[in-house]
């Protein structure tokens, strides 16, 4: 499926060049407009993968934006299989995407890099399609300009225009995601046989918050409760191959979950009739070998109303999680002495902790998205001061940028048997949520996931599979 959206009817943005900046008043959707007749089609305008570093707005690498800030470090294994990427005026000028994925395999930094780009363009391509418009009831409308607050004297009205903007949010989602993974396996240049990434992706517009997760990345907010502490509310589940729904539907695809002797916390799954690949997550993008067996790529969606007790989100891979407690990143971001520098300060306190606790274990590559909630930043000179520069979100949005090869890292990726250590004083405890598969979403969204706090692995794969999908013979 192409990566092409519609973009507003300004003349200017079709005469740009490929190397002038995209402004992001280009991108605006058509059918914000009063005036029908002035939209364009899908055909007038295209943004594809070529233009995106040239979005203002978009930062993928290591920076800050208006109200964000995001950094990787690469870990111990080879290449960094991490992206990360935060998109401001989305679709209109209150709307910001975000978006964290760990790739895994010999062939995961591809994948991840390639989620991260094409991704937030399906989202809005199927905001633009025609067979959003066909849902009549005015939800796209609602989609581009909708900012239902959480008001307890909300109307019979107000309550609708809530449910159908959640309704084409939740449908834009699972769409998006699903031609991604068709688009993955189709793809002529990158081999996702074996190899996959995870996704935990947000679009944030007004007060209202819609996500999209597969995989063990993880999203958390930092709340204020009623004595005014921050404290921290997890957002997602880790999607791991133990949480019973999880396991159910492996089992009835003929997939195996087990866990090995030198690792009995980690949850994998494994072929029918080969002890590999032993993926160590139920849903991803990519890994099309375990694809018949019930790894699947719907995600699971929900929609939440912030609130002006809501600080920020943090948004990062398992390299932070498998180290840092939701308790000790959300202390890190609010002790960080600049906004634009919580990310970093995380990203470097998860790899001492790595250090720490595990030392015979190789550091895993971190990733992480801040944003802040209240759109606010640092001034330019606080920023300077903590490790960063403009030129740092110059180099973001020129056109100097390879898609493919924005880590500057020139190494071979390797895959390595890892071994799973827990630290004897920490005993996390998992508690079950109900995942509704058929839709994507999450049955007791109230409900704690705490995923793998306490125990870390370094390898998201235990070892590729032989290529002959025959089973042996007995």
């Amino acid at each position: 499926m192409g990566c092409c959206v519609s973009t507003s009817n300004r003349s200017t943005c079709s005469s740009r060049s490929n190397e002038e900046k995209v402004s992001p008043s280009c991108l605006e959707v058509g059918c914000c407009g009063k005036n029908r007749a002035a939209r364009r089609t899908l055909s007038d305008h295209v943004i594809s993968l070529h233009h995106l570093p040239s979005i203002l707005g978009r930062i993928f690498t290591n920076g800050k934006s208006q109200s964000s800030c995001i950094f990787t470090q690469q870990g111990r294994k080879g290449i960094n299989q991490d992206a990360m990427v935060v998109w401001e005026d989305f679709v209109s000028e209150d709307t910001i995407f975000c978006g964290v994925f760990d790739g895994h395999g010999p062939h995961g930094h591809l994948v991840a890099r390639k989620v991260r780009d094409a991704l937030p363009l399906k989202l809005l391509s199927f905001l633009h399609s025609p067979e959003l418009k066909q849902n009549g009831n005015g939800s796209s409308k609602s989609c581009f300009k909708g900012n239902i607050k959480p008001d307890t004297g909300e109307s019979e009205k107000d309550s609708s225009s809530a449910n159908e903007l959640n309704s084409t949010w939740r449908e834009a989602f699972m769409k998006a995601y699903k031609a991604m993974d068709k688009e993955l396996r189709a793809h002529p240049n990158v081999d996702c046989f074996c190899s996959g990434s995870t996704a935990v992706t947000l679009v944030k517009q007004g007060s209202n918050l819609f996500m999209g997760n597969i995989g063990d990345s993880r999203a958390i907010m930092g709340s204020k409760d009623s004595n005014d502490s921050i404290v921290a509310i997890q957002l997602t589940v880790d999607l791991k191959p133990d949480l019973p729904r999880e396991a159910e539907r492996i089992k009835r695809c003929r997939g195996r979950v087990f866990a090995l002797q030198d690792e009995p916390e980690v949850h994998r799954v494994w072929l029918p009739f080969d002890d590999a690949p032993g993926l160590a997550m139920a849903r991803a993008f990519g890994d099309f070998c375990l694809k018949e067996y019930g790894v699947i790529s719907i995600p699971e969606f929900f929609h939440r109303l912030l609130t002006d007790k809501d600080q920020f989100i943090v948004l990062a891979s398992d390299g932070v999680w498998d180290v840092l407690s939701n308790k000790e990143v959300v202390e890190i971001v609010c002790s960080a002495p600049t906004r634009s520098s919580a990310a970093r300060i995380v990203v470097d306190s998860a790899a001492r902790e790595w250090k720490n606790k595990y030392p015979t274990s190789k550091i895993d590559d971190c990733a992480v998205v801040c944003l802040f909630l209240d759109g606010k930043m640092d001034s330019e000179s606080d920023y300077d001061q903590h490790g960063f520069s403009s030129a740092t979100i110059q180099s973001n949005r020129s056109g100097g940028n390879p898609i493919e090869s924005d880590d500057g890292q020139k190494s071979e990726p390797y895959l390595q048997r890892n071994f799973t250590v827990r630290s004897s004083e920490e005993n996390g405890t998992n508690v079950a949520m109900s995942v509704d598969v058929e839709n994507g979403t999450s049955l007791a969204e109230d409900q704690k996931w705490l995923g793998l706090e306490g125990v870390t692995r370094v390898n998201s794969l235990v070892q590729l599979p032989r290529f002959s999908e025959e089973k042996p013979n007995s």
